[in-house]
């Protein structure tokens, strides 16, 4: 599908009535909106000037949701997401130690020069300060383009060897009445229940919401534990965010790629325990007892990450004196 053809399907009437209960005819829309989406997503992000409003993507991506609850969440758990992405890019990885640094992001990336083990370097070559937005999301699944956020929690700290976190905010959000018979999707991993959701917003609906956290994220760099879950999560949810995002007003960091270049213990034990997971990483640097599992809630693990990533500059001496 090319741009011109992902636009034209955008521009199509939705009628679910014809097609819902005819779960071959379902599973074909829902293909080809999704790929409409990935179409439309990489002309954004590829084009200053992509000849169409990120609302186009953002609608695509509420029709997709309907269509989805009604093939059945349990049906479409283990399919890959063509939407998420697996971590950020250089770039971004750049601008955000050049933000931390008060450096200059093509100066951090002409020392990189492509080389990804150089941020082991990067990171500690200058004081860390400043202050940072943490922000951690539970979601129904891992898809954006299918699923619903259901939780946020996000708190604030100063970038000293001894702040402590501030400012703690957990929001629910609501989901579609027919969870409350199906129930909450992974509810197993982050034990949110209809409970909590019952008569909540849902988050595609909480302009509120969505005002403060993209004000929040424009005034600070946030960081969060593999972020490009966040990113990629509100880049289909929070209206604004790709093109605040785009436009450079809005700096992702991600923790996990920080404990992958500065903790050495991660290059040294097994790959398939998870060493740079935060719970692990967390237990490794005191801020998690041995015994204890992470939450699985937003604030809950803002605050983790939070202290973690503080122990970690801490352990390497990176804050400025």
């Amino acid at each position: 599908m090319n741009v011109n053809q992902a636009l034209e399907y955008s521009m199509q009437p939705f009628i679910p009535m014809f097609i819902y209960g005819d779960y071959d005819a379902m599973e074909s829309e829902r293909r080809r909106g999704e790929e409409a989406m990935k179409t439309l997503i990489d002309e954004w992000r590829s084009n200053d000037e992509p000849g169409f409003d990120f609302n186009v993507i953002l609608q695509l991506a509420d029709q997709n949701r309907e269509l989805c609850d009604q093939i059945g969440e349990n049906r479409l758990r283990n399919l890959s997401s063509p939407l998420l992405a697996r971590s950020l890019s250089d770039n971004d990885t750049c601008a955000g130690i050049a933000k931390l640094q008060g450096r200059s992001a093509s100066a951090v990336a002409r020392a990189v020069r492509g080389d990804r083990d150089a941020y082991a370097v990067e990171w500690v070559r200058k004081p860390i300060k400043g202050k940072v937005l943490g922000i951690d999301i539970e979601t129904t699944g891992r898809a954006p383009e299918r699923g619903y956020i259901i939780n946020v929690g996000w708190e604030l700290m100063d970038l000293t060897s001894d702040a402590v976190p501030e400012g703690g905010e957990s929001v629910f959000c609501g989901l579609p009445d027919m969870y409350r018979e199906t129930g909450v999707p992974l509810a197993d991993i982050h034990q949110i229940t209809w409970a909590d959701v019952e008569g909540k917003k849902p988050f595609r609906e909480d302009t509120e919401l969505q005002k403060r956290l993209l004000s929040l994220m424009k005034k600070r760099p946030y960081v969060a534990h593999n972020a490009a879950f966040e990113d990629s999560w509100f880049m289909l949810h929070l209206p604004g965010y790709a093109e605040a995002r785009r436009a450079g007003k809005i700096i992702v960091i991600d923790s996990r790629q920080i404990c992958r270049s500065i903790d050495e213990e991660v290059r040294t034990l097994p790959r398939e325990s998870s060493p740079a997971s935060l719970e692990n990483w967390a237990r490794r640097r005191g801020t998690l007892a041995q015994d204890e599992a992470e939450r699985h809630l937003g604030l809950d693990d803002t605050d983790l990450m939070l202290r973690t990533m503080q122990a970690e500059f801490n352990r390497k001496g990176m804050f400025a004196k």
